[in-house]
């Protein structure tokens, strides 16, 4: 609610009222998910022109999900018109534009409200989020839903804001600047890289892809479906039957970085033979290229045409270290000066930097602060002295090889779950307990010994090694959690503002 208001009281009971900030597939499940049980005072702020989230800023040429759209999506929206198994970019935008819409929620967006601050009032019980622009909003309940990729990581190369010539972040592409004919340098080689690099090669005169660590790579069959297996999804059952496999498949690809001597064995030998074939005929690329870790240990990148693209006449992989950048290209390890016209960072997203915002909970804690060594939190989603705060896509959340979405979905149910309790015993604000969310983390923390996440350093990590980012287990495993909310793992605080209206009343 702005500008200071408090929620409305009904029948001697105050409604709550809830703030998300985020309009990705995360906020918007929140919003879905309460809304549908009776928590009418939800508003969501936004900082980009639109709703979206990732799939708002992320338009890069040939960019895409990894995960079939049919379970890349919400299990109680599915569209059964994907033009292809895993869908693009604009079509998932598309699709989170008509769920919005059908739900009602596009009244409740506040768009280009990019929020700066967000600190926990105790008296009030409410949490006042204030925007750039200075507008402020209140609220009994806030939600994190901003995610793990939406802020650009920069590389920290000598000279890099010396270069001269046109250079942008992937998550935030300037279609205004034409390629073709143009010396052009892309510096990382992960899931965006392989997605636009394709698309680059086609129209750069030379497209040079500065690679740090090579990476595994599976087969990934996307062209659009034929008429007859577009039908498909029409036929009872088709739908649900897709999902259960997909579900069931990427499950084992988690099996797989768990298990790394056993499961971990056989994708291997599958990555390893769809990587042989494709670079046949190339076995000085092939050495380049070759991934020297655990099979899962980073992410596992899915494609068909990266591989080709780096083969062509016009495109050169480069594996020397860059050493600086200058104003007309990039230096190399090896002496080399790479002239270029244009830089392109595929350098991933702040991750294990968490919060994009300052929050400050009880007594001016701040969950920077609290998160200094890494973020944790119960379940991803709580954090003492935090009351009545909520992250969905947070600490630990995160899927190696199965639908955040799926996790999205569990995290609003158990948030509504949290909420009812809070409403139901008549609480002013719910708090994890210290020793529930203590416990949970070193469980968690325990589950990656023997795994491969633990076999190297990736993104999933923070500067101490901490794996910040990833949920441990399976799928199934994160359901069974969050299934049903215990409330002995909750404090339940008094309602200070109901009882002081009771004491006016008399």
């Amino acid at each position: 609610m702005a500008d200071g208001s408090h929620g409305l009281y009904r029948a001697g009971m105050r409604e709550t009222s809830v703030l998300i900030i985020g309009a990705g597939f995360g906020g918007i499940g929140a919003a879905i998910e309460l809304r549908r049980q009776g928590f009418r005072d939800v508003q969501i702020l936004e900082a980009a022109p639109e709703l979206g989230g990732t799939w708002f800023f992320n338009t890069y040429p040939g960019a895409a999900c990894d995960i079939p759209s049919h379970f890349y999506s919400y299990s109680y929206e599915q569209r059964k018109n994907w033009s292809r198994l895993c869908s693009t970019q604009p079509e998932i935008l598309s699709y989170m534009h008509e769920v919005s819409a059908k739900y009602g929620l596009n009244e409740l967006i506040t768009t280009n409200c990019p929020v700066e601050t967000c600190s926990w009032d105790e008296e009030a019980q409410q949490w006042t989020a204030t925007a750039t622009d200075g507008r402020t909003f209140t609220a009994d309940v806030l939600i994190l839903a901003t995610g793990q990729l939406n802020r650009p990581a920069y590389p920290k190369i000598p000279g890099i804001e010396t270069f001269q010539g046109d250079a942008f972040h992937s998550a935030r592409w300037n279609h205004d600047l034409p390629l073709a004919g143009k010396r052009v340098a892309v510096i990382g080689s992960g899931a965006s890289a392989v997605q636009f690099v394709p698309e680059v090669a086609k129209q750069a005169a030379h497209l040079a892809v500065f690679q740090r660590t090579g990476s595994w790579f599976m087969h990934r069959w996307n062209n659009p479906y034929s008429r007859p297996v577009r039908a498909l999804p029409k036929l009872p059952g088709v739908q649900a039957f897709r999902r259960s496999f997909v579900f069931h498949f990427v499950e084992q690809i988690t099996r797989s970085i768990k298990h790394p001597a056993t499961a971990g064995r056989i994708l291997k030998l599958r990555s390893i033979a769809f990587m042989r074939w494709q670079l046949r005929g190339a076995p000085e690329l092939r050495e380049q290229l070759w991934p020297d870790y655990t099979f899962g240990c980073k992410r596992i990148l899915f494609t068909s045409h990266f591989l080709p693209a780096l083969r062509r006449e016009n495109v050169e992989l480069v594996t020397d270290a860059i050493t600086e950048i200058d104003a007309t290209g990039v230096k190399t390890a090896d002496g080399r000066h790479h002239d270029v016209d244009c830089l392109i960072y595929a350098t991933g997203f702040q991750t294990t930097d968490m919060p994009a915002m300052e929050i400050t909970g009880r007594d001016g804690t701040s969950l920077r602060e609290v998160w200094r060594d890494g973020a944790h939190a119960h379940l991803g989603m709580t954090v003492p002295d935090f009351p009545s705060m909520f992250v969905m896509y947070g600490p630990n959340t995160n899927t190696s090889g199965g639908s955040i979405i799926f996790f999205i979905e569990l995290q609003a149910a158990y948030i509504r779950q949290a909420l009812q309790l809070m409403r139901s015993r008549g609480a002013g604000a719910i708090e994890v307990r210290r020793e529930v969310e203590a416990a949970s983390d070193r469980a968690l923390q325990a589950q990656f010994n023997g795994s491969a996440w633990l076999r190297c350093d990736s993104w999933y990590r923070n500067e101490s090694g901490r794996i910040v980012t990833n949920w441990p287990g399976y799928m199934a495993d994160y359901r069974t959690a969050t299934e049903t909310l215990q409330p002995s793992d909750f404090e339940l605080l008094p309602d200070r503002t109901a009882a002081e209206t009771d004491l006016a009343a008399r």
